[in-house]
């Protein structure tokens, strides 16, 4: 079958370029990220040494340092030079710290729709408070009514309350004691740090702002503290799409 040709479809023809070729050290982080994944490769085993796993993958010993090294830096393998049983390249437990870190800059980078950050948020609380209701946890409860109190000051800095709310959110997840729902909410709130400060230094409503702020953390904590677990989650709902409302919808 012949298909027609226009001028159009011969510009676009025109237009396209080779497919560009992977680099080495990418296809090695790829099959290192397969044998992970398969469970092949657990926290703690030893990669084949270099030259055997060049040999292996029939790439350069270049392409498999460049691949341990970008492995490396997300803390996915641990490097030890010299020699001896503690030598060589090893998978690494990836630290909370280094998912935190890049899922912050990827909700930075991937400019999602505020009102998408929003219910990502509300979705995630609303289960953390729900959790922290059932769990109680009398030291948790304590450290939250810390950042209360903190965060009631009078005369607060505004960019010490940004930072006091995150540790409050960040800590209300936590208390529910689910650590991956905790690293995703830290991540989301950490990447929205910086326009929420902006909003509340630009804010002429600041006072009255914080205020309503203020009370509906306490709202929140006091519903964990008695274990209305649905009270806890109807709260942080209206006190997130609040804040949202109030400094970054209306700037």
């Amino acid at each position: 079958m012949t298909v027609p040709t226009t001028d159009s479809t011969r510009l676009a023809y025109r237009a396209w370029r080779p497919v560009a070729q992977p680099r080495a050290y990418e296809l090695v982080v790829d099959r290192i990220e397969e044998q992970i994944y398969a469970g092949v490769l657990t926290v703690g085993d030893r990669l084949p040494a270099e030259r055997d796993l060049a040999s292996m993958l029939g790439v350069s010993r270049a392409a498999v340092r460049e691949a341990i090294r970008a492995l490396a830096a997300q803390g996915v393998l641990a490097s030890a030079v010299g020699a001896g049983r503690d030598a060589g390249t090893t998978v690494a437990a990836m630290p909370s710290e280094a998912l935190t870190r890049f899922l912050r800059l990827h909700v930075a980078l991937a400019n999602f729709p505020m009102p998408d950050v929003v219910d990502a948020r509300v979705m995630l609380e609303r289960g953390s408070v729900r959790l922290a209701a059932r769990q109680r946890d009398a030291e948790a409860l304590r450290g939250l009514e810390v950042l209360l109190t903190r965060m009631e000051t009078p005369g607060l800095d505004r960019e010490e309350f940004n930072d006091l709310d995150s540790d409050f959110h960040i800590a209300l997840a936590e208390a529910g004691g689910n650590r991956l729902v905790a690293d995703i909410t830290t991540a989301i709130r950490a990447s929205m740090r910086l326009p929420i400060l902006q909003s509340c230094q630009a804010t002429g409503a600041w006072r009255q702002i914080s205020t309503r702020l203020c009370r509906g953390h306490r709202t929140i904590v006091d519903a964990v503290a008695s274990g209305e677990g649905d009270t806890a989650a109807a709260a942080v709902e209206s006190h997130i799409r609040y804040a949202y409302e109030a400094l970054l919808y209306t700037r």
